[in-house]
């Protein structure tokens, strides 16, 4: 079987790899855990390519292993830090900008032609999407906040 091309360079992957918790081999034994570049890779083909998880090439490691990986990174908080480091090296080089604002389409409503006579349903529950960038925002009140520019 072909292996892919990485996705990552070496460069790009030193600054990745000390952010990923190892995983120990288990205490009843059995093979050892995967290497995180490769399900790293794997992750990252999924995202790139919209595929399902069972079309994943046999040049990565299997689905399974690549989902349970980035579960478990989730739930180490991995990813939001790496988001945060890269985050912070973008504002060293001065490459954001912080006046900018984003906008998620989860955050307006879509009316879709409904009649104004009709109540709206009150018990609207905001977005997943809604509550993580919340956490994240709020979490950061340990960083410098950046000047305002004329």
């Amino acid at each position: 079987m072909a292996k892919y091309k990485p996705m990552l360079t070496d460069e790009q992957w030193k600054k990745i790899e000390p952010l990923l918790p190892e995983f120990p081999r288990s205490a009843k034994g059995g093979p050892k855990p995967i290497n995180n570049r490769d399900c790293f890779e794997g992750i990252l083909w999924v995202l790139r390519s919209g595929a399902r998880w069972k079309d994943l090439p046999d040049s990565y490691p299997s689905a399974s292993t690549c989902w349970r990986r980035l579960r478990d990174w989730e739930e180490c908080e991995v990813w939001l830090t790496l988001w945060r480091v890269f985050l912070a090296e973008l504002d060293e080089q001065g490459k954001l900008d912080w006046e900018q604002v984003f906008a998620d389409g989860s955050f307006a409503p879509a009316k879709k032609g409904a009649s104004a006579w009709e109540k709206p349903n009150v018990e609207k529950v905001r977005s997943g999407w809604w509550w993580q960038t919340a956490r994240v925002f709020l979490s950061e009140c340990d960083l410098p906040r950046p000047h305002r520019r004329k």
